[in-house]
C-alpha cells in the first residue's frame, strides 16, 4: 500500500528519490575499467570479476544479465566466443562477443561455481536455484565504482551497458552498429540512449571531408 498525496502526513514526507541523480548514468573509461579489474583481482573476488567483465562485453540490461544460464555462455567445455539471447524487454534476439578477459574470468568463476548447463551463471546467495537479483547487482556496481573513487550517483547498472557502445560510437560514429549491439528496435532509441546531441553531430561532421 502506498501513501496518498492527499494525506496530511504526506506533506513533509521526503520523496524516495530525493537527492538521486535523474537521467543517464555515465559510461566508464578504459582507465576506470582497468582500475576496477585491479581492485577485484586484488580482493580475489572471482565472481565479481566475471560479472563485471560479462556486463561490459555483453551490454545487456540487468534483467537479462542476471538471468544468463551456463548453457548461454558455454558450448561443451568451452566458453563461447559469441553468444545470443532473447531480450526479456523486447523479445528481440541480441548477440554479443566475449573478449579474452571476459572468457578467462568466466572460466575461473565457473570452475569454482560448478553446476549444470541449466543453472544460472550467477546464483543468489539465499537460494542457489535462483539467480542473483537485479537489486544485488546494482549494489555491487555501486561498490565497484566507489572502490576506485567514483561517485555512485553518477554511475549505475546502465553504466555497464553503455560503456562499450560509448567507446565504439566515439571511435566510429556508427549509430546503426550501436542499435544492433544494444538490441534497440529503432535507431532513435540508440541516439537517446547514448545521449547523442548536436555537439556530437557537429563534431562528426567536422571530421568528415568531402
Amino acid at each position: 500500500m502506498g501513501m496518498s498525496q492527499f494525506d496530511p502526513s504526506a506533506e513533509h514526507r521526503r520523496a524516495w528519490n530525493e537527492g538521486a541523480k535523474i537521467g543517464p548514468k555515465r559510461p566508464l573509461t578504459q582507465k576506470q575499467i582497468w582500475a576496477i579489474r585491479f581492485y577485484l583481482d586484488r580482493e580475489q573476488r572471482v565472481r565479481d570479476r566475471a560479472l563485471f567483465d560479462l556486463a561490459i562485453d555483453s551490454k545487456l540490461r540487468r534483467c537479462d544479465l542476471v538471468e544468463l544460464k551456463i548453457s548461454d555462455l558455454m558450448a561443451g567445455t568451452e566458453i563461447r566466443n559469441r553468444a545470443s539471447i532473447t531480450q526479456r524487454k523486447t523479445g528481440r534476439p541480441v548477440q554479443f562477443k566475449l573478449a579474452v578477459d571476459a572468457r578467462n574470468s568466466l572460466i575461473a568463476w565457473l570452475a569454482r561455481r560448478g553446476g549444470s548447463p541449466n543453472a544460472y551463471v550467477f546464483p543468489s546467495r539465499e537460494d542457489r536455484t535462483k539467480h542473483l537479483s537485479t537489486r544485488q547487482y546494482a549494489r555491487l556496481v555501486d561498490e565497484w565504482v566507489t572502490s576506485i573513487g567514483l561517485q555512485r550517483q553518477e554511475y549505475g547498472t546502465h553504466s555497464m551497458r553503455r560503456t562499450k557502445v560509448a567507446m565504439i560510437y566515439k571511435a566510429t560514429g556508427n549509430l546503426r552498429a550501436i542499435q544492433i549491439l544494444l538490441g534497440h528496435s529503432k535507431i532513435e532509441n540508440a541516439v537517446r540512449y547514448l545521449g547523442v546531441d548536436i555537439e556530437d553531430a557537429l563534431s562528426l561532421s567536422e571530421q568528415t571531408e568531402i
